[in-house]
């Protein structure tokens, strides 16, 4: 074989190695995905949908707790996106995000992206009625002729954690099932906010056998039309429960509006905390002759005396997302099960990266 020859076969050889070996660097070139300490879980299976690997990234707390971040690698002219929840230390986590976001916007980053799966602080959204306590339920005139008082002091934190956001740096929000959609108006940059019910449909249909006999029910009046959306893509019918609170996490009265007799009931909200509400909702369905209760929600808190709660009441299965970690609570609680939404996220982040639409997400599970 001529010298010439030798050399062009050594050469393509080499070329097709380097070709294989940067596969998928070609595929998602000029992207960056780190994790926070909040949903590490979440962001490799992020990362391994999208087949590339994690930023490395190092968090740390110095003796006076304030947090230190250092990015291990460049992100000059890069596609960044941080993943981080508000879950667990909410406050904490929230300054990790924001001093990661101006740590990579400050390196020359061309586009920071803030995945955000539960977005802290998403319940305060505006200003409501105080929580009443018993010395002011004693004298009611009086407590009305001064609730705008303290009405007009109640912070609107969601849109401070907005601003926050945006001053850090960030250029895009990408979270679900915002507890109430009008925050994405606290934003002047894109926010796309995901929804899970397409992956609630399908867990419906593949581990309910009798949905066809189902109605669907929003354990309050805020959330039916969440749940009219998902009764009409099922083709059931809905329900709701009126609640009247005394204080926070605390229910006072309950009110059915529907018809659950010989039925499968599926209580579906967009968070669970304490897990008051949906335990003395599954009550009350039972009571009404729904013959099995299910609960399906995006955000599983489980704060407090939640678990307990849960052990205790009669549902056939609590079923969350995974936008908050839940190892530790399915340990505890054998109803709890899990939907995994990490591929919602890794599509919408591929679409982002390469300019496309992300409304597909908005009614169907990618595969």
């Amino acid at each position: 074989m001529p010298v010439s020859q030798t050399v062009r076969a050594k050469s393509l050889l080499r070329a097709n190695l380097e070709k294989s070996s940067s596969l998928l660097r070609s595929r998602m070139p000029n992207i960056k995905v780190f994790s926070g300490t909040s949903h590490p879980d979440l962001a490799q299976r992020i990362v391994d949908r999208l087949g590339i690997d994690l930023g490395k990234v190092v968090t740390k707390k110095f003796s006076n707790l304030e947090t230190c971040v250092e990015i291990g690698e460049s992100v000059r002219g890069e596609d960044v996106y941080i993943v981080q929840s508000g879950s667990g230390e909410v406050n904490d986590n929230l300054m990790e995000l924001l001093i990661m976001i101006n740590a990579c916007k400050i390196a020359s980053a061309s586009r920071v992206t803030a995945v955000i799966p539960c977005f802290p602080y998403a319940r305060q959204d505006k200003k409501d009625k105080p929580s009443t306590s018993n010395d002011v339920e004693r004298n009611v005139e009086k407590w009305k002729s001064i609730e705008w008082k303290f009405r007009s002091r109640a912070p609107i934190s969601a849109k401070l954690v907005a601003n926050m956001l945006s001053v850090a740096g960030a250029d895009h929000i990408i979270t679900m099932d915002l507890h109430a959609s009008q925050i994405q108006g606290f934003f002047d940059i894109p926010v796309d906010n995901l929804y899970a019910e397409p992956a609630v449909l399908k867990w419906i249909k593949e581990n309910i056998v009798e949905w066809r006999n189902s109605i669907i029910v929003s354990p309050d009046a805020g959330g039916a039309k969440r749940v009219t959306s998902i009764a009409d893509r099922l083709n059931v019918e809905f329900a709701l429960i009126h609640k009247e609170r005394k204080k926070a996490n605390e229910v006072a009265s309950m009110v059915l509006v529907g018809d659950v007799k010989d039925r499968v009931a599926i209580l579906v909200d967009d968070m669970a905390d304490t897990c008051g509400t949906i335990c003395h909702a599954a009550e009350k369905l039972t009571e009404a002759g729904a013959t099995k209760v299910y609960a399906i929600l995006t955000h599983g808190i489980f704060s407090g005396p939640a678990i307990q709660r849960i052990n205790n009441a009669c549902f056939e299965a609590v079923v969350v997302t995974n936008t908050i970690p839940q190892d530790a609570h399915m340990k505890d609680c054998s109803k709890i099960q899990c939907i995994d939404v990490s591929m919602m996220f890794a599509e919408a982040v591929r679409r982002t990266h390469n300019g496309e639409s992300v409304s597909y997400l908005f009614s169907n599970v990618p595969y």
